[in-house]
């Protein structure tokens, strides 16, 4: 394969009927808006390209679009059940105490209560612990500052996400 050939699990995105690749685009980001935008972008020539195109479309969402994305996502250490994806992104916390479990659960709680969303950080490699550091830190945050950082924690997770829908063979 040569550098200007499109990998073939891009390919087979950029070739997925409009519905079909929509469908594949919620599920990695429950953002209507940021799929459709990316929708609209097709076809992708380089993975680079898709993943400008999400972080372009992640900085144009309104607060609105935000809390949507936002609502597609389970509290740290309840992952959806069934969900691998879910699963393997909170990883970290399978291990956890139940101590642990249980401090993220009452920090969950008190997040949600403050900001009116779950407690969203791009968990994939992290530890329970680290997690849990971090939402220690992050609920002190003024809603504007903490929305900044959602968006930011998002585009991770999005990157993540179309990465293992783009490059697997």
């Amino acid at each position: 394969m040569t550098s200007t050939s499109t990998p073939p699990g891009l390919a087979r995105f950029n070739a997925l009927e409009e519905h079909a690749a929509f469908t594949a685009l919620h599920e990695a980001c429950a953002s209507t808006a940021w799929a459709k935008r990316l929708l609209a972008a097709r076809p992708y020539a380089t993975c680079e390209a898709l993943y400008a195109a999400s972080d372009a479309a992640m900085a144009e969402l309104t607060a609105q679009d935000l809390a949507e994305a936002v609502a597609g996502h389970p509290p740290i250490g309840r992952p959806k059940p069934g969900d691998p994806t879910s699963a393997r992104e909170q990883r970290g916390m399978a291990g956890a105490s139940d101590a642990l479990k249980a401090e993220m659960l009452e920090l969950n709680l008190a997040y949600q209560e403050k900001f009116g969303h779950v407690f969203l950080i791009c968990a994939t490699g992290r530890t329970g612990e680290q997690m849990r550091d971090a939402v220690r830190e992050r609920i002190g945050n003024t809603p504007e500052r903490e929305r900044e950082i959602v968006r930011t924690e998002l585009g991770k997770i999005n990157r993540i996400r179309l990465a293992r829908l783009v490059e697997e063979d």
